[in-house]
């Protein structure tokens, strides 16, 4: 009897929605993350924090005394500090999220072979997902947090709704950290992350984050609304001013689905590469 209740408990597991892909062993993932991040990533996580803090001081101060006020979301004049520092703010959350889930999932990879030894035991490919999309997140949790503080330093949070920005840059961390972690799993060597590179430098410095869209011929416009980076900076920008309209759930539903067909393809080259 012990026996064929074991079986039916067994059978009954199998049966559970994505048992193939998904152990519920997630934390097993994250714990071996954070180990490894204190002991060799710590200062690479700190350079990443004063990168942007530094373009605030040197470009929201210095040339935003020669500027003045800009226009921004609602029409609300603004100085040009307090314009451009969300922008940073989404390029940071941009750029932590792309680093773990693209040179370090990399290396992960292809020499360490971390994640074959993993799915050689009970964890499944969305187990190991979950888990380093999830170490993806808190890196840009703790970047918008800090971020946020320095602005609020600055005198450049002038509402409670700017606070919402450490949600939204979470969201937009997600979005880059699970499509980036998707592409990467096609890559096969360090020349080609360069290409990672090529894309973000044209994001960085066009998709608004200096100065408005209107500058750019129309056509050019459409290409730039099209980049995840785009909808990242409109969005916290109005969160930084409070200022809201049809284009906030535009933007936030741009990433829920970014994250979505990031989610399935991760998934599904995990298991097409190590469970063959």
């Amino acid at each position: 009897m012990s026996l064929v209740k074991d079986a039916d408990l067994e059978l009954t597991a199998d049966r559970r929605p994505l048992a193939s892909l998904y152990s519920r062993n997630v934390r097993a993932v994250i714990v071996r993350g954070l180990v490894a991040t204190k002991t060799s990533n710590a200062a690479i996580m700190i350079s990443g924090f004063v990168e942007p803090v530094l373009y605030l001081l040197s470009m929201g101060i210095g040339l935003g005394a020669l500027i003045g006020t800009v226009q921004g979301p609602g029409g609300t004049e603004i100085s040009y500090a307090a314009y451009i520092a969300p922008a940073l703010l989404t390029v940071s959350a941009m750029n932590g999220a792309l680093y773990d889930s693209t040179m370090n999932v990399f290396f992960k990879m292809n020499y360490a072979k971390l994640y074959q030894n993993m799915l050689y035991t009970s964890l499944g490919p969305l187990d190991v997902a979950l888990g380093e999309i999830f170490l993806a997140l808190l890196r840009g949790f703790l970047y918008a947090t800090g971020f946020t503080i320095v602005m609020a330093a600055m005198g450049l949070v002038t509402t409670w709704w700017a606070l919402l920005m450490v949600p939204a840059s979470v969201l937009i961390a997600f979005g880059f950290a699970s499509i980036g972690m998707g592409i990467t799993s096609y890559i096969r060597t360090f020349q080609q992350l360069d290409w990672v590179t090529f894309i973000m430098l044209p994001m960085f410095l066009f998709s608004a984050t200096f100065y408005p869209l209107t500058v750019y011929p129309e056509p050019i416009q459409w290409v730039i609304q099209a980049l995840p980076l785009w909808h990242g900076v409109e969005l916290l920008r109005q969160l930084s001013v409070g200022a809201f309209g049809y284009m906030t759930v535009v933007h936030v539903l741009y990433y829920v689905v970014m994250v979505a067909v990031g989610m399935v393809l991760t998934t599904r080259r995990l298991r097409a590469l190590f469970l063959r």
